[in-house]
């Protein structure tokens, strides 16, 4: 298979974590470049398979796809039960999101997702939309740099960090990555400076494309988009992302706070499949470094 826009993460536990029939009804919440589609089509005679994604380049890889059996869907996966029910798709078998940003995505230089490239300081995931990493660092306030570089970042330095961007923008607006490095390098920790500059793209990618509340927004989702014993497998590559998957999967909240009847009972809509999280193995790791990070949990509603 060519994965020259981007090799899929922990391919075969995906598969094996969504238990496949060939008969079911199938959503890859993050097409991409359509590798693990691809692969459940695979399995599929009669099924179907939605394959969800707001970007173009990746709307433009699905027309490579003839199986009558796919349907892609150009939108957020925010929208997920109002997507499905266009289709006339009450409920579906088994639910797959990589969290993660494409290689496609990451190698685009015009994208600005990469802090190899010289380009501009984009990040928008659908590229439709306005606001772009640019305006975030010309536009916001001091406060709200802080905060971003603080929780999305998770930089230690965050309110120099947020100080320094105000600064710098007095002389100057945000264009291209130089611009940025120029105005952070003599705050970054010595010898880690290109960590450090991944973790200002993280920060920054994350608010242009509202990635929690969007995360939210689709996990709260999950329990009424799935038949009864329907897998939901999801990847998440931080920390941010991790935790909130952790807590809905294990409480049905995102909060982690299990909810009780009158009876006190726990209401708990998914059953966790895996105990803990699955993480690729070191020989996927030496041929696909971006799965090193990755984490994998799988569910199944109760």
């Amino acid at each position: 298979m060519d994965y020259s826009y981007h090799k899929p993460v922990m391919l075969s536990a995906c598969i094996e974590g969504l238990n496949i029939k060939p008969d079911g009804v199938y959503v890859d919440l993050t097409f991409g470049g359509g590798g693990h589609s691809k692969e459940i089509l695979k399995h599929l005679s009669s099924g179907k398979l939605y394959g969800f994604d707001q970007d173009e380049d990746a709307q433009l890889e699905a027309k490579k796809i003839t199986d009558p059996n796919f349907i892609f869907i150009k939108s957020n996966f925010k929208n997920l039960l109002l997507e499905l029910n266009k289709q006339n798709v009450m409920a579906v078998d088994g639910i797959l999101a990589d969290l993660g940003i494409s290689s496609h995505q990451i190698d685009t230089p015009e994208r600005g997702f990469s802090t190899r490239f010289e380009g501009e300081i984009d990040m928008r995931m659908d590229t439709s939309h306005d606001l772009t990493a640019a305006d975030i660092l010309n536009t916001y306030s001091q406060d709200s740099l802080h905060k971003i570089f603080g929780m999305y970042a998770e930089l230690k330095n965050a309110r120099t960090a947020a100080a320094a961007v105000v600064n710098a923008r007095s002389n100057k607006p945000f264009s291209t990555l130089t611009d940025l490095k120029d105005a952070l390098i003599s705050i970054a920790p010595r010898g880690k400076e290109f960590k450090y500059f991944a973790q200002v793209f993280q920060g920054l990618r994350i608010e242009v494309n509202q990635e929690m509340q969007v995360l939210e927004e689709m996990l709260v989702q999950i329990p009424d988009a799935l038949k009864k014993g329907g897998r939901f497998v999801v990847m998440s590559y931080h920390s941010l992302e991790d935790r909130p998957v952790k807590n809905f999967i294990k409480t049905g909240k995102l909060s982690g706070q299990v909810e009780k009847d009158f009876y006190g009972n726990e209401i708990k809509p998914l059953i966790s499949i895996t105990r803990k999280p699955v993480e690729a193995s070191p020989e996927e790791i030496i041929e696909n470094p971006r799965s090193r990070s990755a984490k994998l949990r799988v569910a199944e509603k109760a």
